[in-house]
């Protein structure tokens, strides 16, 4: 079963099916992808009641050819925590980036270990997991917020075609941003970091890496996977059972990012369950997983895969190896994004 939240409010659902169904049933539209069964159906009317109260978009800025208009959005002076001279990134060496090293990890689920697993997870007929190899990359330690995206908003011409998108507290994740918002935010932060390293306005580290042709960008889904689970396979990323105390789900919003202390969280990374979807530069497709036909999937009007699960999910949702997936114009007040360093 897979749901589809598409731009113009529509969730297809397919039963018994991995491929996105082109029927569809008038809804608010959600962004989970879902296995068959009676828990499934149950979290299909859920998604749908939560979708169908999401409210319409509220542009903000924007001139009739939907070019921004000059309107720059307030930013704190301070942000504890954050270094709002660098684009709010976080405070250290590098600037929030958390070093996944390379090797192969378990991807996917097994549903004899994992009850809650659903069929899009799942490495075939054998109901197996994969193996794929992942380079080193870094990932962000946070969501991406909404001081940081700010900081994108000023410093550009991007349209803000939310007012919603900003209106959070500056340190909370930023919502209601679309697949395009999110890949437009890390090439302008990609291009910022790395004027800056041309200036030597970084560490050196992470100016050695962007001179060497790493770049910023949205993590592939087995990119978020690995740096969710590690590489122990971990059901959630902190383990085999669900914690309340260490994410933020079943909950009424988002929290400031990093506000649920997760010792035990694979790599050290905060709200890889829960608070907020985040976008991928993964096109969904059934597994196992590959990147070399992306190029293909796309062409086909692919859906774009979100991971993670929000602040208004069961842990069934939260799951590290749970997969949603939406179109790339979808923007809701639960979906958002975080960036990585990748080797190009």
């Amino acid at each position: 079963m897979v749901l589809r939240l598409s731009e113009d409010r529509e969730l297809l659902v397919t039963e018994g099916s991995t491929e996105p169904s082109r029927s569809s049933a008038r809804s608010g539209g959600s962004a989970g992808s879902f296995g068959v069964g009676a828990s499934a159906v149950a979290l299909v009317a859920i998604s749908w009641i939560a979708l169908a109260a999401a409210p319409d978009s509220v542009s903000i800025g924007s001139g009739d050819n939907g070019r921004r208009a000059e309107v720059r959005v307030p930013v704190p002076d301070d942000l504890p925590g954050f270094r709002p001279e660098i684009a709010f990134l976080p405070n250290g060496d590098l600037l929030g980036f958390t070093e996944i090293p390379g090797g192969a990890f378990t991807m996917g689920s097994d549903p004899g270990r994992d009850s809650l697993s659903f069929d899009l997870e799942w490495w075939g007929d054998g109901r197996v997991q994969g193996q794929p190899y992942v380079p080193t990359f870094y990932m962000a330690r946070f969501e991406v917020t909404v001081a940081q995206y700010a900081a994108f908003l000023n410093a550009s011409r991007h349209p803000v075609l939310d007012a919603r998108t900003v209106q959070a507290p500056p340190d909370h994740p930023v919502a209601w941003v679309a697949w395009t918002d999110a890949v437009a935010y890390a090439d302008w932060l990609d291009g910022d970091l790395r004027g800056r390293a041309d200036l030597r306005d970084t560490h050196p580290m992470l100016a050695g890496l962007l001179q060497d042709g790493w770049r910023v960008g949205l993590p592939t889904e087995a990119q978020w996977e690995k740096a969710a689970r590690g590489s122990e396979g971990r059901i959630f990323p902190w383990g085999d059972m669900p914690e309340r105390d260490f994410a933020n789900y079943r909950a009424r919003g988002t929290t400031a990012v990093g506000s649920f202390e997760c010792p035990s969280c694979a790599h050290g990374l905060a709200d890889m369950s829960g608070n907020v979807w985040e976008w991928t530069v993964s096109p969904y497709q059934p597994y196992p997983f590959t990147d070399d036909d992306d190029d293909e999937t796309i062409r086909s009007e692919a859906l774009w895969v979100m991971r993670g699960g929000s602040f208004g999910d069961p842990e069934q949702m939260i799951r590290a190896a749970n997969r949603g997936g939406a179109d790339p114009g979808a923007r809701r007040p639960f979906i958002g994004f975080r960036v990585a360093l990748v080797p190009d």
